[in-house]
């Protein structure tokens, strides 16, 4: 951020410093100061509303603009062969050329959305075409920490892309009057220190903002949307939304829940007893892996490894759920 405003700042002494040199429309010194001050305050406002337009709406701006001054260039030559005066032609031409630029550039904005980055990707994201796989982080699932174990594994290639919102929202957790949030904030932290200094993993910041756009999940959709990236979440709103917006979505979640073991019913399996089921005469245990193990005629095993008989598996959002019988005979 410091550097932006040293840049802009030199840009404007040196900006004021030509209009006094040149000294454009005759004018006095006080006002070649001016004009020079007006002109870099008004290009420095220009590039602070062009920060926040998406690249969509920029090359639309650009190819609406340089059509209507091509349609201004060839109405304005018929203008030539026509009988009036040089004065009034030559205001004609003038405004001819600011009417259809300036609608052309208005226009080819509005209707910028409407363009297929995808199918100038040759053109504008050639270096993408080379093999760059981008993955964006949330703030969740750096939180979560898993994905840093994941990326130790070697699963995980291509680049890991961290925004400077995520980041920011990550500092606003660790620095939380509530001791949970800030440890969970820390935690994130941490995590993304682990993941920097895993090997063969690239782990870049990306400083693109959206300054129209409020919430952070919204802003992960687009810079995804941008970047041709992949989101890596474990929160199921966000997994929606962006499935919506035809934004692929990375799931730890569903991650974890795929690679869980594959019991299948008949199977004998050992369990630890925890607790007491819901149901009359049952127990609970957990696996390794924390799925649920619901073990009937088991109530009076709270405490004990046990054999049980797997009766069935199901699987819900959550995750799977084992439900098994205890029989003295096993």
């Amino acid at each position: 951020m410091l550097e932006r405003l040293l840049i802009r700042l030199v840009f404007g002494v040196v900006f004021v410093c030509t209009s006094y040199y040149f000294k454009p429309f005759g004018l006095t010194m006080p006002f070649t100061l001016l004009v020079g001050g007006l002109g870099a305050l008004g290009i420095v406002l220009f590039e602070l509303r062009l920060r926040a337009t998406s690249l969509k709406q920029l090359i639309g701006a650009a190819i609406g603009s340089v059509t209507g001054i091509a349609g201004a260039t060839m109405i304005s030559s018929m203008l030539v062969k026509t009988m009036l005066d040089p004065s009034t032609l030559s205001f004609l031409q003038v405004s001819l050329f600011l009417f259809m630029g300036y609608v052309g550039l208005v226009m080819g904005a509005n209707k910028g959305d409407l363009l297929n980055l995808s199918a100038m990707e040759g053109f504008l994201g050639g270096d993408r075409r080379g093999g760059k796989n981008y993955k964006i982080l949330d703030t969740s699932v750096i939180i979560d920490g898993r994905v840093a174990d994941v990326c130790e594994t070697g699963f995980v290639d291509g680049i890991i892309l961290v925004p400077q919102f995520v980041l920011r929202e990550l500092q606003q957790v660790a620095d939380s009057a509530d001791a949970l949030k800030r440890n969970r904030g820390r935690r994130g932290l941490d995590i993304l220190q682990r993941i920097q200094k895993t090997s063969g993993i690239e782990v870049q910041i990306v400083e693109k903002d959206f300054a129209n756009i409020q919430e952070v999940d919204l802003k992960l959709i687009e810079l995804a949307k941008e970047m041709k990236a992949k989101i890596v979440t474990n929160d199921f709103n966000l997994n929606k939304v962006a499935q919506l917006q035809d934004v692929f979505v990375l799931n730890i979640n569903e991650l974890a829940n795929s690679l869980k073991p594959i019991v299948l019913p008949g199977e004998i399996m050992k369990v630890f007893i925890l607790k007491e089921g819901k149901e009359f005469n049952q127990g609970v245990a957990y696996l390794d892996d924390g799925t649920m193990v619901v073990v009937d005629h088991a109530r009076k095993m709270i405490g004990k490894t046990i054999d049980i008989s797997v009766t069935s598996v199901l699987q819900t959002t959550a995750g799977k759920m084992i439900f098994g019988r205890y029989d003295d005979q096993i």
